[in-house]
């Protein structure tokens, strides 16, 4: 039985989107809150790129909107926070939140799942984390297509999620694919809390090696994944940060 009733910590405007005023040393509190009261929603990690796609989106920027938490990803929601008046603001990394969690569940016996990530993704992240954090209870992964599911997909994972009744449904997907995702099958499968989290699959797998934290902090990590990935990257970041900074 629900023991307390949750209440989300105030939102910043950023460019319409409202931006979580949360730091590393308070989200998992609110996590668990969430949890304790029997709320369910859905978690997105939100930097420039959610903000910018959400401009011209606005079923996208209502999805962010309605989220249980829109945490600060980026350096510069960050800074929008602290301009606003929020001093605590600090930022809210999917890699960083994926960690807290995780050092958290180990004794409060949270369950997760994962979906998401290329073939064979999800399964390592499993093995990693399992032997990273023992005691931590990850009871399914699953690897969807490069597409919308079909109709007996959707009923076969519906059927699994309920069979395991997971609290944390973590997301591995690219933004903004992930938070529609999310709001499209909150109703659907039985979770607690979903959370897209992106790359986060790929670093803490192995396959992707994240920047410096000096870089994280400085607000030019963009750049830094520019350098590593630029035939990918370029057309999206030669596109939101100019406009972004614009704005």
């Amino acid at each position: 039985m629900p023991v307390s009733v949750f209440v989300p910590p105030p939102r910043v405007n950023v460019l319409g989107v409202g931006i979580s005023v949360l730091n590393l040393d308070t989200v998992v509190g609110v996590l668990q809150g969430a949890l304790e009261s029997g709320s369910r929603g859905y978690v997105t990690v939100t930097g420039v790129h959610g903000v910018m796609e959400s401009q011209a989106d606005e079923p996208l920027r209502r999805i962010h909107n309605a989220s249980l938490l829109t945490t600060p990803d980026g350096m510069p929601m960050v800074w929008m926070g602290r301009i606003a008046g929020h001093a605590s603001m600090g930022r809210v990394y999917g890699p960083d939140l994926m960690e807290r969690v995780f050092d958290w569940s180990r004794t409060s016996g949270a369950t997760h799942y994962f979906f998401g990530g290329n073939v064979g993704v999800a399964e390592e992240l499993k093995a990693r984390l399992e032997q990273r954090f023992p005691g931590i209870r990850i009871v399914g992964t699953h690897t969807p297509p490069f597409r919308p599911l079909y109709p007996e997909e959707r009923a076969s994972l519906a059927a699994e999620v309920a069979r395991l009744r997971p609290d944390f449904f973590w997301v591995g997907l690219s933004t903004p694919k992930q938070e529609r995702f999310m709001a499209e099958y909150l109703a659907t499968l039985e979770v607690r809390i979903m959370v897209g989290v992106g790359a986060a699959f790929d670093f803490f797998a192995g396959r992707v090696q994240q920047a410096p934290r000096w870089i994280q902090r400085s607000g030019f990590e963009w750049l830094y994944r520019l350098t590593r990935d630029f035939k990918r990257l370029w057309p999206r970041y030669s596109r939101i940060v100019p406009r972004f900074l614009w704005r």
